[in-house]
């Protein structure tokens, strides 16, 4: 958005203030109340200095007010309010100006003073967030894990559509041979098979290449792709069993680290713009992958060799031990050497006639994916909306023993999901074991038993079952444990700009639209009357007029009349808006809210409501600051979005950062799966409009509800 002129100058220093033109990008975390906020403030502050400013805000909506090649060229500066990555390259040669969202919301002033005396950005320089330790910003995760999501991110639709397609063909097209499931060749199903093993074959290299392009920007994006294929493709460096997602997360973070480190080297002028493109990945890919082959790949085939000739020295111990033994190194790295020794010594014995090895590795292989699929259903909040539906997909894919389904999971969070996965594979595997399963083909999971390739089959199922439940309850537990410790240790340190820090997604990144303002305006609060219509014996009629913004509507009968407003696209209505908040506490205002939201028929669980909304606090407070505290949750507890609204007189103690209490209070639910991005419209919106203080004056000011709903009516 462009700020209207300021006051005309009244002296030369005035007149020079005109002539600047400032640029700013803000983001949050999750791109909802903090994005928009500080896009206003700082608007704000360009406006009363008569200084020309444009605001691109990276939400989740999209971006909006994009700043186009036109805008960069003609700036004087450029802000960056920002708690998540931005990709800063596209403003080398300008001074660039880093901070947190929340230095825009509540310093803007000192960002626009500062922002003229910034150091010129490089070309070619790394996206990134803020590059500086600013005052007010709250606690953020690393750049270490930032790099990893963004891999685990970019990688997940690869294996899904991979092992989707690689389940459905063997279910529907193959069959049990001595050599494993076989589809003929030339059919239908061997094609849909050949398309999802592409998936898989991507899928590592896609890893490694987004960790680098996290870290590094696009100079690390091919290194990091080739990197990750060569760590997975073991015959590079006479290794039965490549590197697997563990090689490529290595990868990954080599090629990322190493590309910062070339473009720190001093070159020549000329040299300069060929660097990115052509010197910085060439130099890099033949030096991460001659480093890979002949330093890292020797290591790897070494273990490979080793832990095949113990495993031959173990065949006559308890089968229980061996059972586990096999169970832990299938479910250690999901494809890699661990896991690929064991199966190829399991897989190499059955034509010898030993089965009962391979019967024990067919338990252990689905469990990963099984567990972690579970996992996500027994405790929804502890993950994403998008990890639940990989979670699905996952539990599809062990059926069919595709290990790779759980890849996700243990790359995103390794410290918790691989000792469980390891757990319940040795669980699995132990069972197996004792109960002498036996399985005549080279594959594992249900789909072995189901075709009649094991003997043994309801133990079989026994152990699966079980060694699953053991990943899924231990997985739980850790990541649970995990979050409590983090929320435990960030809790003093997390404030306003940490608010938005909800799971991944995760997403981070906004995908680019439509240019302009991207709201429509604020529409000034409007009088209305509606006419009552006819009263009559027994006759009933409605009308409907604006108020302000949204929709009152008038219902008349013999013995009462009933006015409802809804504002917000209807999300708030009369029903739940109270003007006297009677809680003095943060935990009771927040059940407060819940048991008023609960008016709109739209909470079938209160206490849940309640319950997920703290744990929302416990991640960062929702005190916005300027009395204002917008607590919000996502929780299959509510049916439908619904937004409630409350005042109170002497503020409630809510953690903001500029120390007021909340006389403001809003809450916001949403479904699970809400449907559409309506509800963040509506939030960023709500936001924006919030740091009027005329329309605060205005909010605390109204007598009674109806004269809020005017009020809120402004927004839209």
């Amino acid at each position: 958005m462009t700020s209207p002129a300021g006051p005309p100058p009244t002296d030369g220093r005035d007149d020079e203030r005109r002539q600047v033109k400032l640029l700013a990008v803000t983001a949050c975390p999750t791109g909802i109340a903090h994005t928009y906020m500080a896009a206003e403030k700082l608007a704000q502050a360009a406006a009363s200095r008569g200084i020309e400013m444009k605001v691109e805000t990276q939400g989740s909506i999209g971006a909006e007010n994009v700043l186009d090649d036109n805008d960069v060229r003609s700036a004087d500066g450029i802000i960056v309010a920002a708690d998540k990555d931005v990709d800063l390259s596209r403003f080398a040669g300008k001074r660039v100006l880093t901070a947190g969202v929340a230095e825009g919301i509540h310093h803007p002033e000192q960002l626009i003073e500062r922002v003229l005396s910034a150091p010129v950005h490089a070309p070619g320089g790394a996206a990134g967030g803020p590059a500086s330790a600013t005052a007010g910003r709250g606690k953020e995760r690393g750049p270490v894990y930032k790099a990893l999501m963004n891999g685990v991110s970019y990688m997940i639709p690869f294996v899904v559509v991979g092992g989707l397609l690689i389940a459905v063909s063997l279910a529907l097209g193959g069959h049990a041979t001595s050599k494993g499931y076989v589809i003929p060749d030339g059919t239908f199903w061997a094609h849909v098979n050949a398309i999802g093993g592409i998936g898989f074959q991507l899928m590592i290299p896609i890893l490694s290449g987004y960790i680098a392009y996290a870290i590094a920007d696009r100079p690390a994006l091919v290194p990091g792709m080739i990197g990750g294929w060569i760590a997975n493709t073991g015959a590079l460096y006479d290794s039965k069993a490549g590197a697997g997602f563990i090689g490529a997360i290595v990868t990954g973070f080599l090629a990322g680290y190493l590309v910062l480190w070339i473009k720190k080297v001093r070159v020549p002028r000329f040299v300069q713009p060929i660097m990115p493109i052509i010197v910085i990945p060439i130099v890099a890919t033949t030096a991460l992958g001659l480093f890979f082959i002949y330093v890292i790949g020797k290591p790897i085939s070494w273990v490979f060799e080793h832990l095949t000739s113990w495993l031959g020295g173990m065949t006559g111990t308890s089968a229980i031990l061996l059972g586990a033994i096999l169970g832990l190194m299938i479910a250690f790295d999901m494809g890699g050497p661990v896991n690929k020794t064991a199966f190829l010594f399991g897989a190499g014995l059955i034509a010898s006639g030993n089965q009962t090895v391979m019967g024990m590795c067919a338990a252990a292989i689905p469990v990963m994916p099984l567990g972690q699929g579970m996992a996500t259903l027994i405790r929804r909040r502890l993950y994403t909306e998008q990890e639940r539906e990989t979670g699905l997909a996952a539990l599809f894919m062990g059926c069919f023993g595709i290990s790779e389904g759980a890849i996700p999971f243990a790359a995103a969070r390794p410290a918790q999901v691989i000792p469980a996965n390891m757990l319940g594979g040795a669980v699995a595997g132990a069972v197996a074991g004792l109960a002498g399963v036996k399985d005549a083909v080279p594959h594992g999971g249900p789909i072995v038993a189901v075709l009649g390739a094991v003997s043994g089959v309801p133990m079989f199922f026994v152990a699966v079952v079980i060694g699953s439940v053991v990943t899924a309850l231990t997985t739980v537990a850790l990541v649970d444990a995990s979050g409590r410790r983090g929320r435990v240790a960030g809790a003093a340190a997390v404030p306003v700009a940490a608010v938005e820090a909800v799971p991944v997604g995760a997403g981070s990144g906004a995908p680019s639209g439509a240019v302009g303002d991207g709201f429509p305006p604020a529409a000034p609060a409007q009088a209305s009357s509606a006419s009552t219509g006819a009263r009559g014996s027994g006759e009933e009629s409605s009308s409907s007029a604006t108020v302000g913004s949204g929709r009152a509507v008038v219902v008349v009968s013999e013995d009462r009349e009933e006015v409802r407003s809804e504002v917000l696209s209807g999300y708030l209505t009369e029903r739940t808006v109270q003007v006297s908040l009677a809680s003095e506490d943060k935990d009771a205002a927040i059940r407060e809210m819940a048991e008023l939201l609960g008016r709109s028929g739209r909470v079938g669980d209160v206490d849940e409501l309640v319950a997920t909304a703290l744990r929302r606090e416990e991640q960062g407070t929702t005190g916005l600051g300027e009395e204002i505290a917008i607590p919000h949750a996502k929780t299959d507890a509510v049916t439908a979005p619904v937004v409630g609204f409350a005042r109170s007189a002497e503020g409630v103690e809510w953690g903001a950062l500029d120390g007021t209490k909340a006389r403001l209070v809003f809450m916001i639910a949403v479904p699970q799966a809400a449907a559409g991005d309506e509800h963040l419209w509506i939030l960023a919106l709500l936001s924006r409009k919030l740091m009027d203080p005329g329309f605060r004056e205005r909010l605390l000011a109204a007598p009674d509800e109806r004269a809020v709903l005017d009020v809120l009516g402004e927004i839209g």
